[in-house]
């Protein structure tokens, strides 16, 4: 590697070195328990009623594992839909929660191998609540360098949310920022 090439830098190092004192002058803060923090990050992806088909069903699991590094858990109908066929209880979608190590490798891995493998990417919308809590939608998890194109059968979108204690939607963007989020350029 050339000196002209940057060496990459995990979100987790930045996240313990670069972010703290740069947000902290931008923002006025005099100590480092005001920062705002990741608590964590988690991912939906919503099947419908394919999960009561056991191959689909073994397939979604190995391939959301395999995004996120950990097993997910099955979510379920919370009321019975007549028009949808839906009853109470039934499978409609998978969940994981990530925290720690694997929240910062999954973000990691979201920013540096996953946002730039989309066609014509431009950056992610700057949509936050009003707490700083960030969701994003992905039209397609085959993104994702970990999925066999060949054994999918169907494209799935997923969602990815980031919870901070920011605060507000400015302290949520700019840590976000900071750690590498390429964000849509604002235009004026």
């Amino acid at each position: 590697m050339d000196d002209s090439q940057t060496k990459h830098i995990s979100v987790k190092t930045k996240y313990n070195t670069e972010f703290p004192e740069t947000f902290m002058k931008e923002f006025g803060l005099t100590n480092v328990s005001q920062l705002p923090r990741i608590n964590k990050v988690v991912v939906n992806i919503g099947t419908g009623q394919e999960l009561r088909n056991k191959e689909i069903h073994a397939r979604l699991l190995s391939d959301f594992s395999a995004m996120t590094g950990q097993k997910p858990k099955v979510q379920q109908a919370r009321i019975s839909v007549a028009g949808f066929g839906l009853r109470e209880g039934m499978p409609v979608g998978l969940t994981v929660t990530l925290r720690g190590d694997r929240m910062f490798s999954f973000l990691d891995k979201l920013i540096s191998v996953v946002l730039p493998r989309f066609r014509d990417f431009r950056g992610v919308p700057a949509k936050f609540d009003s707490r700083g809590n960030y969701t994003l939608g992905i039209a397609e998890y085959t993104v994702f360098p970990e999925i066999d194109l060949a054994k999918v059968d169907r494209v799935r979108g997923l969602e990815i949310t980031v919870v901070t204690n920011a605060g507000s939607p400015e302290k949520g963007r700019r840590m976000l920022e900071l750690l590498g989020m390429p964000f849509e350029k604002e235009e004026n």
